[in-house]
């Protein structure tokens, strides 16, 4: 059997060179992404040495984006999109409005032509969702009222996009037509309007299949699957439904996937299992996202620097000064704080694969020369490197937005008189906390909501940001070491998997959950629950006159 398998190669030779080189970029204080860029240049075609499939590398990579856009989704609601609508489209037609017209000033300058310059606006047009979801997320402000707008912006930039490659080749058709001295008549001008409906047609049908028959089919799937008690056959359940539907938006509805797998997020949020499923694909997708940002370096050809870097300079100046200072004055006119729409810009402050497909598209159908491609990719990825530079330029507008260091000791277990912790601070959960601080008992609690965290940790509150079905989480918070933990999680399969891994963890501790259904129930006494109730005031009150065998001090009922 032949052992020469350009995926294998690319794959251990992608992640090698990767991993050593952000590790470097580590240690030098920079983004480890630099690191991965550089990676992929070195595996290029334009560098000596191993060349890795360029063709293979794209697919992997946009499997990477699929899964990134699946995780947004996951995380943000459809009233999430809607709420930000009304600033999110008017912002992103001026914004590509703007860009194009700066995009045709250069491509005059240096002699591209009027299509070029629209082809080369438009690439520039866009922020990079990998790259701005990153930002967010390391952040921890996804969903912040600035994450959710950034979201918003983004998403809805990607639809203008898949619209944009739709109109190209109708364009390049009437371009040629007018080179050559062939009359246009109405009729091809009517195609220009029609494939914009078509286009807009298709998104609008897949989007409301997948609100109204994946928002009931998606969940009711995931609960059957949690119920069988495997996790390997949820993450296989969740992967097959993020893969799948984006396959399916492309190849029935001609969407990208990225958007598809963004629906199937947004579907799947509207589980209770969301979390749980956000959780155990989060390893691959990082892996993947290193895999794309591997694949953009081996696009670039290094040699642009020294051949003619004029263009270069003037690329990296409409995507960080021109495209940052519209931004600025879009967010500000359309009633934004001065913090907001300096952490939205930072978080948008570069471009990336859609500027790549598009580029590759110009110049298939000749809109673009070769060194206008080039000039883009080296563009996006300068953008790319220095957006931890215009994120301290902004730092002092964006400080606001960032999760500010708690005022009170680093978050530990509790310590006396019990160790009590809390999974998930909702209407239970805050119930119970009371409950507990009229008690003066010290208690930590588990809550993936960042805003929510910030605030308790402010009021001295130990918390800690993250899910209970996440060991890392769970051991952060003390129920390792508890008396007592409360599961307030509304949903009972997705429960006991938290009261699973607290046994785990915890054999001796005091387990309490809630729960809506004879179904629910059952699974969690399966799993380990000391106490199982339901209904919102009476699971509270259930569970601090069960704690008081635990606290000795009596606990007050939630008011």
């Amino acid at each position: 059997m032949s052992h020469d398998s350009p995926l294998i190669a690319l794959l251990a030779i992608g992640f090698g060179l990767a991993f050593v080189f952000g590790a470097i970029a580590s240690r030098l204080k920079l983004s480890p992404l630099l690191g991965y860029l550089v990676a992929g240049v070195l595996i290029g075609p334009f560098t000596p040495g191993f060349t890795a499939d360029e063709a293979l590398a794209q697919e992997v990579a946009d499997v990477g984006v699929i899964l990134l856009m699946f995780g947004v989704g996951l995380h943000f609601s459809p009233r999430d999109l809607m709420s930000v609508r009304a600033v999110a489209v008017p912002m992103t037609l001026l914004m590509i409005t703007g860009t194009v017209a700066a995009g045709v000033g250069v491509a005059l300058l240096f002699g591209w032509g009027i299509e070029a310059g629209v082809v080369f606006g438009l690439s520039l047009s866009v922020a990079s969702t990998v790259v701005s979801l990153r930002n967010l997320q390391d952040r921890r402000v996804t969903q912040s009222e600035r994450g959710k707008l950034t979201v918003g912006w983004l998403v809805v930039e990607d639809v203008a996009m898949v619209v944009a490659m739709v109109l190209l080749p109708t364009w390049a058709q009437i371009r040629s037509q007018v080179v050559n001295g062939e009359a246009i008549t109405v009729l091809q001008m009517q195609d220009i309007g029609l494939a914009i409906a078509l286009t807009l047609g298709k998104i609008a049908v897949f989007a409301v299949i997948m609100l109204v028959a994946g928002k009931r089919v998606v969940p009711w799937v995931l609960h059957r699957v949690v119920h069988m008690g495997s996790r390997e056959l949820f993450r296989l359940c969740v992967l097959a439904i993020a893969l799948g539907v984006a396959y399916a938006a492309s190849a029935l509805f001609g969407i990208s996937v990225a958007l598809g797998a963004l629906f199937a997020g947004l579907i799947m949020a509207e589980s209770e299992l969301s979390q749980q499923a956000a959780n155990e694909t989060l390893p691959l997708r990082d892996a993947f996202a290193v895999l794309f940002f591997v694949s953009v370096g081996m696009l670039f050809d290094p040699s642009v620097f020294i051949a003619n870097p004029w263009p270069l300079v003037a690329t990296v100046g409409i995507v960080l000064v021109f495209r940052t200072a519209l931004s600025l004055g879009l967010l500000r006119l359309f009633g934004q704080t001065q913090e907001a729409a300096a952490a939205v810009t930072a978080a948008r402050a570069q471009v990336g694969e859609f500027s790549f497909i598009l580029a590759g598209v110009g110049l298939q159908l000749n809109l673009i020369p070769a060194e206008v491609r080039n000039v883009i990719l080296g563009g996006a990825i300068i953008s790319i490197v220095l957006n931890p530079f215009v994120y301290a330029m902004l730092g002092a507008r964006t400080r606001k937005a960032e999760p500010a260091p708690a005022p009170t000791p680093p978050v530990q277990a509790p310590v006396a008189p019990k160790r009590v912790v809390i999974v998930g601070f909702g209407r239970v959960g805050s119930l119970i906390g009371k409950s507990l601080d009229a008690a003066q008992a010290t208690y930590s609690v588990i809550e993936d909501r960042p805003d929510l965290v910030e605030t308790l940790q402010g009021q001295g509150i130990s918390a800690v940001l993250g899910n209970g079905i996440s060991r890392e989480s769970m051991l952060a918070a003390g129920a390792d070491k508890a008396d007592l933990i409360f599961v307030t999680v509304p949903n009972g399969f997705e429960a006991g998997g938290i009261v699973e891994l607290a046994r785990d963890l915890n054999p001796n501790v005091k387990v309490y959950a809630r729960a809506h259904s004879d179904a629910e129930v059952e699974h969690l006494r399966e799993l380990g629950a000391d106490l199982i109730v339901s209904g919102e005031q009476e699971i509270a009150d259930a569970m601090i006159d069960k704690a008081a065998s635990v606290i000795p001090k009596r606990l007050p009922k939630p008011i």
